[in-house]
């Protein structure tokens, strides 16, 4: 079947309420999108003659980008298709865009955030924004060209990021990981030679500084669960927290996600947000008093158990995400508050639900049924966290020595 390209607007909106213009190829039925970098209001598209209206004060020049686009794509397409027929959208994609590509390293990262937008993967749009916003100051201009980014430029960013921002090496680290993910890209693309790869061997090494994870203890969490002497706020804060560590630190997102239909024969089924992985717990007795806390508001079936998404816009991705991290902030903040009350010197937040759960959970729960609660996907990664967990071997063994 023969492939074709077309001009496309596509609907799903940027945090401005804009759509993305790009060119469509399809083969077989299966399509990808390469985006040409501008948007505009839909109103502005005119999907008849798939053209940029004149209301838009930059039609002229953005049809005549599109034109040429979609020219250089069909022209592409034809000299590919008696050499690749049985390729497929995206490796016809791929050989299109990447001979002559000379993106710099700021389109490029601009592209990334683009993708992350549509892909409504807002956590990590916000994250890999303000990483991309420290090199953009750092080299005080968008031209930066791949072949600029070498061993020296990197090692003076670091000084850059660590004198001037005062970041910690872990943020530091994750500018690094950007970067590198970035220049792995432009070398697919065939913008750079691997060449000038500047990381790994004897380059630039990206080595994340180990971290320390503190969890409270039982006794801990027992002073927070006998509180009588909080506000309202601070109480359905306590029941998220609790709710969040009795399900073995289940992620806030996913808390506020649970919805009544979630629950039953007992259990909470539901799908987590950051991996889409199935999972089906057990519902602890504690965690009942929490629900009937709020069964009174229960509407119907569907509706969410806590409060905080009730008025979201569910078809906006960008009211969920905001909406969701309004409500972390003041949990956070009420945390700090019930830490207080309960006499406890180490910092509460949210994830520290997570840590909590680890810390008492030690060495005493199998590895690999850790990894199920925990929701990892690789068994390493559960016994690289619980590691900061676990002392009971370490302490024996110093006492077998100095016990004496």
């Amino acid at each position: 079947m023969s492939s074709n390209a077309k001009i496309v607007l596509r609907k799903k909106p940027n945090v401005k309420g804009q759509y993305p213009l790009a060119i469509r190829i399809t083969k077989n039925r299966r399509s990808t999108y390469q985006y040409v970098g501008h948007y505009i209001d839909l109103e502005e598209w005119d999907e008849k003659n798939l053209r940029v209206k004149k209301s838009n004060s930059n039609a002229d020049s953005l049809n005549k980008l599109l034109s040429q686009q979609l020219s250089d794509a069909n022209k592409a397409l034809i000299d590919l298709q008696s050499e690749y027929k049985d390729a497929s959208a995206n490796q016809i994609k791929k050989e299109i865009y990447a001979s002559g590509n000379s993106s710099t390293f700021f389109e490029l990262a601009q592209e990334h955030l683009d993708e992350l937008e549509v892909a409504e993967k807002l956590n990590r749009l916000s994250t890999d924004s303000a990483l991309i916003s420290y090199i953009v100051k750092y080299h005080k201009s968008k031209q930066l060209s791949f072949q600029e980014i070498d061993e020296r430029f990197l090692k003076k960013l670091m000084i850059y990021l660590k004198v001037k921002h005062s970041l910690a090496e872990t943020s530091i680290m994750n500018i690094l990981v950007l970067i590198r993910l970035l220049f792995n890209r432009a070398i697919k693309l065939k913008i750079v030679s691997r060449e000038l790869y500047p990381f790994g061997g004897d380059k630039i090494k990206i080595k994340f500084p180990e971290t320390t994870k503190i969890g409270l203890n039982i006794i801990e969490v027992r002073a927070i669960e006998a509180l009588d002497n909080l506000t309202y706020n601070e109480i359905h804060t306590r029941n998220v927290w609790l709710f969040s560590f009795n399900f073995a630190g289940m992620r806030v997102t996913d808390v506020l996600w649970t919805k009544w239909s979630d629950i039953y024969d007992n259990r909470l089924h539901y799908r987590m947000n950051k991996n889409s992985k199935l999972l089906s717990l057990k519902i602890p007795d504690k965690v009942l008093s929490i629900l009937d806390f709020y069964r009174d508001d229960k509407k119907h079936a569907t509706d969410f158990v806590f409060p905080e998404l009730k008025k979201a816009n569910l078809d906006d991705a960008k009211d969920i995400y905001n909406k969701r991290k309004t409500a972390t902030k003041k949990f956070n903040d009420n945390l700090k508050s019930i830490a207080k009350k309960a006499k406890i010197d180490k910092k509460i937040t949210m994830h520290i639900a997570r840590h909590t759960f680890g810390n008492i959970a030690g060495d005493s729960i199998h590895p690999l049924m850790l990894q199920k609660l925990y929701r990892h996907s690789d068994l390493k990664t559960t016994l690289n966290y619980q590691a900061n967990f676990i002392h009971k071997e370490a302490d024996d063994a110093l006492d077998s020595v100095v016990n004496f």
